[in-house]
């Protein structure tokens, strides 16, 4: 049985005007210039009866309607069907607003539907430049460059896992990334440039090493994991990706081949238990929020409405120039927004959320998705009951919920857990969410392997 693939990339840095997301409230973040530019690229595998799709795409977050027309498109230009298509974020935060997230970025209509259908271009390109391949994977550890930011010495998961595609000639054509850090090194260091961040320097120096090849990376589960401060300097700022690209090329030297005639994909609905917000949290906060507006008040905000809204309260003034009154006024409009939206339907709105779970498989490796911020523990839960010696979280992928932090952090009521369902427009997760997304995670690994 012979396999195929084929790559493709198209650039998909915004127009001028568009605002850049995920670093503060109403910041109005317009980009400045383009450091380096945004890419959607697609990978395409087939074995003449199963063919996959990896759609890698350089943004924070996509809504659910930029994945349905990514992969509508695609569906019908190659008729792979929508369960085989991946659309995944590298979640850089130097990228433009791509989801309806509140005050942190407003969305370009115009951008979206277009970074869409580039997205969608590149697979369908790849498609049509399909070439007889062999594919293997591998795995190594990556230590010493992330930190958990919830807890001191908290966990992180450092496995860094690789797809290899050869061409028949044995020169690489593609390799998949995979690895588990919030890419916002660029952002402390260029917060108004278009850039990749980390995840392009890792891609960048993958295909120098290797003329003719190109990558894709995949991010993990970074909901609690950053790489270390000390990079966010113009000094040291090449260090991680330099790090994860030594392991990577140690995996691509030993990489285990694959049964590329077992491929298969599926895709299932999870529900996910969360609370409903109680009257007395709303009014608390809308309360607060209007007294602050109407007395121009900043005492004690960063115990108060900045210890719940931002991880750390004097980046948030930073980002507003130094200028206290405007962060705190911010982020009393935001509470005054989402409070009053909140109070529309509050009691009408299901106690669940419902979201995509997808798994692809080729032999012994496989990938797996949800669509949140997903926090490590669950992560390694996911990874310690795989079926796959060699695995991918993907995270960020076919849509946003925001997100899904751990018991832990949903006992502290931490910014994950109690403020990203406000900005989402959501109900927060229990401390039964989380594992109720490891078991449809796993699950869906166990229904690629049956």
């Amino acid at each position: 049985m012979t396999t195929n693939a084929g790559i493709a990339r198209r650039k998909i840095s915004p127009f001028w005007g568009v605002e850049l997301t995920g670093w503060g409230y109403y910041l109005n973040r317009t980009w400045l210039d383009v450091h380096d530019d945004l890419n959607a690229t697609s990978l395409v595998i087939e074995n003449g009866n199963q063919s996959i799709v990896i759609v890698s795409v350089d943004l924070m977050v996509i809504s659910s309607e930029f994945n349905l027309t990514v992969r509508q498109q695609i569906t019908a230009a190659t008729g792979i069907p929508p369960q085989n298509i991946l659309v995944s974020c590298t979640h850089t935060h130097n990228s433009p607003a791509s989801e309806g997230l509140r005050g942190v970025g407003d969305v370009d209509p115009v951008y979206e539907a277009w970074s869409a259908r580039e997205a969608a271009t590149s697979a369908i390109l790849a498609w049509q430049s399909r070439e007889a391949v062999t594919v293997s994977a591998g795995a190594s550890a990556v230590s010493g460059i992330t930190f958990n930011r919830t807890r001191e010495g908290g966990p992180v998961d450092e496995t860094a896992t690789i797809l290899r595609v050869d061409r028949a000639d044995g020169s690489p054509l593609a390799v998949v990334v995979g690895f588990q850090a919030h890419p916002t090194v660029a952002t402390v260091l260029r917060p108004r440039s278009v850039s990749r961040d980390a995840p392009g320097q890792i891609c960048d120096l993958i295909e120098v090493t290797h003329p003719g090849c190109t990558a894709i990376y995949i991010q993990g589960a970074c909901g609690d994991v950053n790489f270390l401060r000390e990079y966010t300097t113009p000094e040291r700022n090449e260090e991680p990706g330099n790090a994860v690209v030594a392991a990577v090329l140690n995996s691509l030297a030993d990489a285990t081949p694959l049964d590329t005639s077992i491929m298969a994909a599926s895709i299932a609905t999870a529900t996910i238990p969360t609370r409903r917000w109680t009257q007395e949290e709303i009014a608390d906060d809308q309360a607060e929020a209007r007294q602050r507006l109407n007395d121009k008040d900043v005492s004690g905000w960063r115990e108060s409405i900045g210890r719940a809204m931002t991880n750390r309260p004097d980046d948030m003034v930073a980002r507003h120039g130094g200028d206290e009154w405007k962060a705190v006024e911010a982020m009393c409009r935001f509470n005054v927004e989402w409070t009053e939206l909140m109070e529309k339907d509050l009691d009408e709105r299901p106690e669940t959320l419902t979201t995509e779970i997808q798994a692809l498989r080729i032999g012994d490796f496989g990938i797996v998705t949800n669509s949140s911020e997903f926090f490590t523990t669950l992560a390694l839960d996911v990874r310690a009951r795989s079926p796959l010696p060699f695995l991918i979280l993907s995270c960020y992928s076919n849509g946003r919920i925001g997100y899904m932090p751990d018991a832990h952090d949903v006992e502290r009521k931490t910014y994950a857990a109690y403020q990203s369902p406000k900005y989402c427009n959501q109900f927060p997760f229990t401390k039964d969410s989380g594992p109720a997304m490891v078991d449809a995670m796993v699950e869906r690994l166990g229904s690629v392997c049956e």
